[in-house]
């Protein structure tokens, strides 16, 4: 089972970020939607970036030498379009010197009510011996992020897999943490408990493309 990080088990100024993006009161404004979840990018950023390999570097400072730690991993930083977006963005903000690469994936739905994960378009650099961190800003049943993970295996064998979310179902998490394989870390600011019939995260913070970006037209 892969290993689990929920960042919300301690309270943290984390929690302010979150309680603006659930809020229907505070939802009305895209741009500070788009913000908030920049904001809990850089810290599931920072987070992840605590288990990185770190080197000492000598650097000058105008004083003196100085031995640093300076990152040694390479870092790709992958999302799932659209909703993912600003995540990346706060992804980024902590890894600028990532590569990067983009997943379009999104539900289609059939008659009966369920559906699959379909593929559009991907860019993504090689992942040979390089860190990949997937992000999307809701993991809800975890198709997307595993339907994401098999296409990315052409793209060469990363030395580490990290996937990270905004906010999760429990069964999720579960489901990730049982199909991918056991050394990939996931990171989630928030796990919730349940799924509606939709599969949507309650009690979540409703949809995240749509609130960041406007309501879309359904093909």
């Amino acid at each position: 089972m892969s290993r689990i990080t929920h960042l919300s088990d301690n309270p943290s100024i984390l929690d302010e970020y979150m309680a603006d993006l659930r809020s229907v009161d505070a939802q009305n404004n895209r741009e500070s939607f788009r913000e908030n979840i920049r904001k809990v990018g850089r810290i599931l950023g920072y987070e992840i970036s605590k288990s990185l390999n770190y080197e000492k570097s000598k650097i000058q400072t105008p004083l003196a030498e100085h031995a640093q730690n300076r990152l040694q991993d390479d870092v790709v930083l992958i999302t799932i379009l659209r909703a993912g977006l600003p995540l990346h963005e706060g992804m980024l903000s902590c890894f600028p010197k990532a590569e990067n690469g983009f997943v379009s994936a999104y539900r289609k739905h059939d008659n009966d009510g369920g559906f699959e994960i379909e593929v559009g378009y991907v860019a993504c650099p090689d992942l040979t011996d390089k860190v990949l961190i997937l992000n999307d800003p809701m993991l809800a049943t975890g198709s997307s992020f595993e339907t994401a993970i098999k296409v990315l295996e052409d793209y060469g064998t990363p030395k580490s897999i990290h996937v990270a979310a905004v906010i999760a179902s429990a069964q999720g998490v579960e489901n990730v943490s049982q199909s991918l394989p056991e050394d990939v870390q996931i990171w989630i600011a928030a796990i919730d408990p349940d799924l509606n019939d939709q599969k949507y995260i309650v009690p979540g913070l409703g949809d995240a493309g749509d609130l960041a970006f406007g309501e879309k037209l359904q093909s």
